[in-house]
């Protein structure tokens, strides 16, 4: 359906609404050996190696060479127990003391955790040190530039991502209960909490749930908090948001609106495909061809197309609030040997418009570049089912 990626750009721009700019080069002079990139998993590898203009290949035992000599390392550790943050705190104590070609010179950041490392402690600021012109970042979605902005309004970080949050709901169950199927209508029908509660009572009504676990609305209201969770007295405030989502959360479990599942397990993915009855979830862009396309197929091997399942069947609107979820930041290391170089991947990989644009072509990322996400959003060649 061609109106899906007009109306994710739309939600996009609910968070930020971005001014124009241009966009800028570097050229590249002799500095460190040995490009050092810490990461979690192989995405952000796999965007540099297809997309980062001075790669030329990668070696045999992992490392990749670059178009002036320069040696790139990935150290990748994973998520898991908390592993990365712990191995990148080691790292950063000791990156002082560490050799040139050890060094930290990039390291990535999650939105759940960016405030930890977005300041002057163990990040570069993006204008002030690493010399960005602030205008080359303005096509950038403000929210993504807000996350990594230390106290003293330093920018620490930037991401080739932008990921508002949407509403995916299905079609048939929306036409069955609703009477249409179309996003306006429906978003008008889900336009306030008020509205999408009573929404979930027409779809207990016909049999159907409105969500499916007891945390699927949480990012909505948190990422929609005005206070912090400890004040400056060192009191733990719980924000009226996180109340009314407790409140919400009660109030779908005892009515039988939910399905009592957990985010990513078994029944929470059964209910996105053909033998769930569940009307809608939160998710964000990443969602849908990462999570939701794959969940929603009958035969996992057979073609991605109408009749597999509820492929085609799934549509996207804003929901009762703006959010986001997830994205993933660049960070230049304090104490980086490599400057020049880490400026110039912050700007090919995430504020040229041309890359930005290729990038959601191949692979569905929707990106951080407002320009180019509005002209594929206005293409006529460029849809969904």
């Amino acid at each position: 359906m061609k109106k899906v990626f007009a109306l994710i750009t739309v939600i996009a721009l609910a968070l930020t609404l971005v001014a124009c700019g241009n966009n800028t080069t570097t050229t590249l002079t002799e500095e460190g050996k040995v490009l050092n990139i810490r990461v979690w998993n192989t995405e952000f590898k796999d965007r540099f190696r297809a997309y980062y203009p001075g790669y030329l290949e990668t070696k045999s035992n992992g490392d990749d060479l670059l178009d002036d000599g320069t040696i790139v390392k990935w150290i990748e550790v994973a998520n898991d127990n908390n592993g990365y943050q712990n191995a990148l705190d080691a790292a950063l104590q000791n990156q002082s003391k560490a050799a040139a070609d050890d060094k930290i010179d990039i390291f990535l950041i999650e939105a759940d955790y960016a405030k930890k490392y977005a300041n002057d402690k163990y990040a570069l600021d993006v204008i002030e040190d690493l010399k960005i012109p602030a205008y080359s970042l303005n096509q950038q979605y403000q929210y993504t530039k807000d996350i990594v902005t230390d106290e003293d309004g330093a920018i620490r970080g930037v991401s080739w991502q932008a990921t508002p949050g949407l509403f995916a709901y299905r079609a048939d169950i929306a036409r069955e209960v609703l009477g249409t199927d179309d996003p306006e209508l429906v978003q008008a029908e889900l336009d306030t909490w008020a509205k999408f509660d009573a929404v979930a009572a027409q779809m207990k009504a016909d049999n159907y749930l409105m969500l499916s676990g007891f945390d699927d609305a949480y990012r909505t209201f948190s990422n929609n908090t005005s206070t912090p969770w400890v004040d400056e007295d060192g009191k733990v405030v719980v924000d009226q948001q996180i109340l009314n989502w407790i409140k919400q959360t009660k109030t779908y479990a005892n009515n039988g609106y939910n399905h009592g599942s957990k985010l990513w397990d078994s029944q929470w993915q059964a209910d996105q495909g053909p033998t769930g009855n569940v009307f809608g979830f939160f998710y964000s862009t990443w969602g849908i061809n990462f999570t939701l396309l794959g969940n929603s197929l009958a035969d996992a091997n057979a073609p991605k197309e109408v009749g597999n399942g509820l492929f085609g069947e799934w549509r996207v609107v804003q929901g009762p609030a703006s959010y986001y979820w997830g994205g993933t930041w660049i960070v230049g290391a304090k104490g980086t040997d490599n400057p020049t170089l880490v400026r110039d991947v912050m700007l090919k990989l995430t504020a040229n418009e041309k890359i930005m644009k290729q990038v959601t072509l191949d692979v569905e990322d929707y990106t951080n570049n407002q320009s180019a996400m509005d002209e594929i959003a206005n293409d006529p060649n460029y849809g969904s089912a």
